[in-house]
This record gives structure tokens, C-alpha cells and sequence, in this order.
């Protein structure tokens, strides 16, 4: 299942997760982003009840974009127990993000 954070669920669905989260920065104009979404879906299927992955689309919620520094997308960030603990920026291979989810295990 895949999320979609906001200013008002953020602290619910991230910050007081039970399991780690993967947040996927994005924008419904970027290509790169476009090119991302099948993968994000896929890894939001396969860790569904181990790892929350979720989309923050930054037109949207700039408020979320900017507490977190994003500058460029897509922006990934994987948080454990409340607290940002890697993040990547522009898009990947299908076996990089999975390394990266599985590091969060």
C-alpha cells in the first residue's frame, strides 16, 4: 500500500511509525519523477507491513518539502523511529532502492 503524507497526517504516518518509511518526493511534472513511480509502487507492494512508503508531492505540501531541504527530485528519504537516517536524491535502478529499504530492516 502506498501513503500519501501531508502537513496534517506527517506526524501520525512518519514521524510516530511503528515501522520504518520511505518518503518519495515528488511532482506529477517531472519526468524523472514519472520514471520512478512503477518502481515506488512496486517497493510499496512488496514491503507492505515491514517498511511505510509514501509520496509527498511538493506543489503540494511545500511546507513538508522545504522543512526537509528538497532541492531537487525525486528526493527520497528513509526514516527510522522518527529520524531521517539516509536519503537520496534523482532517480535509481529497481535493486538501489531495494538495498536501501532492505538497510532500513
Amino acid at each position: 500500500m502506498e501513503y500519501r503524507f501531508t502537513k496534517e497526517n506527517f506526524n501520525d504516518e512518519v514521524i510516530n511509525s511503528e515501522v520504518p518509511v520511505m518518503i518519495d518526493f515528488y511532482a506529477d511534472w517531472c519526468g524523472p519523477c514519472k520514471m520512478m513511480m512503477p518502481i515506488v509502487e512496486k517497493m510499496a507492494e512488496k514491503y507492505d507491513g515491514k517498511v511505510k512508503i509514501g509520496k509527498v508531492n511538493v506543489d503540494d505540501e511545500s511546507d513538508l518539502a522545504e522543512e526537509f531541504g528538497v532541492m531537487s527530485i525525486p528526493s527520497f528519504f528513509f526514516i527510522k523511529n522518527g529520524k531521517v537516517v539516509m536519503q537520496s536524491v534523482g532517480g535509481m535502478r529497481e535493486a538501489d532502492l531495494v538495498n536501501k529499504i532492505d538497510s532500513l530492516l
